[in-house]
């Protein structure tokens, strides 16, 4: 009878033990699987990562109001055009501001040809550049790297750019005869090239 109970109870004991052993690691392994990551923050914190710091972008501040236009595939692919040879030229992100700056004051990023009555002079393409001074032939002028590369020549030899307000530096190149009205579009020059400079 005793043997009986021990066998028992010993039975009973095992059957709780298997039984504790056996929920025990599944119970661990629900408990330590791999903690969720949020892939979609991950992408965000990437893409600004990858974004031209502002600051470089804008130094010395934008000047005075801004103006902002809406831009058609056609614009934003001058812009894309721009910066690109911006880069094949070896210069940096504040020099694509610049330069976008100055087409977005010249023909609002359209590579505009010759506009009859309306045009001044013979300036043409994105930055009115003119034949008559040098900048090269219609044909080159209205060629949005062409044009991109003579702006920036031009730029290089102004000492100090880098540290100059954006107008002056696209006015020393452009000598137009309305220097101020550069400022406006740094700011949209700027979030330009923040967005496509690694696109």
């Amino acid at each position: 009878m005793n043997t009986f109970i021990r066998n028992s109870v010993l039975g009973i004991a095992g059957l709780a033990f298997a039984g504790g052993v056996a929920a025990g690691p599944m119970t661990d392994t629900a408990h330590t699987s791999a903690p969720t990551v949020d892939t979609t923050a991950i992408a965000v914190a990437a893409v600004q990562a990858d974004k031209p710091d502002m600051g470089k972008l804008v130094p010395h501040g934008v000047q005075g109001a801004q103006s902002r236009i809406d831009l058609s595939d056609e614009q934003v692919g001058n812009v894309k055009a721009i910066i690109a040879a911006t880069k094949k030229a070896g210069m940096d992100e504040r020099a694509a501001v610049v330069s976008i700056a100055t087409a977005l004051q010249e023909s609002k990023l359209e590579n505009l040809g010759h506009l009859g009555d309306r045009n001044d002079h013979d300036s043409q393409g994105l930055f009115q550049q003119r034949p008559s001074s040098g900048w090269g032939t219609v044909e080159q002028i209205t060629d949005p790297e062409y044009s991109t590369t003579a702006f920036l020549k031009g730029l290089k030899q102004v000492d100090g750019w880098q540290d100059m307000p954006l107008t002056e530096a696209a006015q020393t190149v452009q000598v137009s005869a309305y220097p101020d009205h550069y400022a406006q579009w740094e700011q949209q020059a700027a979030d330009l090239v923040a967005e496509h400079w690694n696109s």
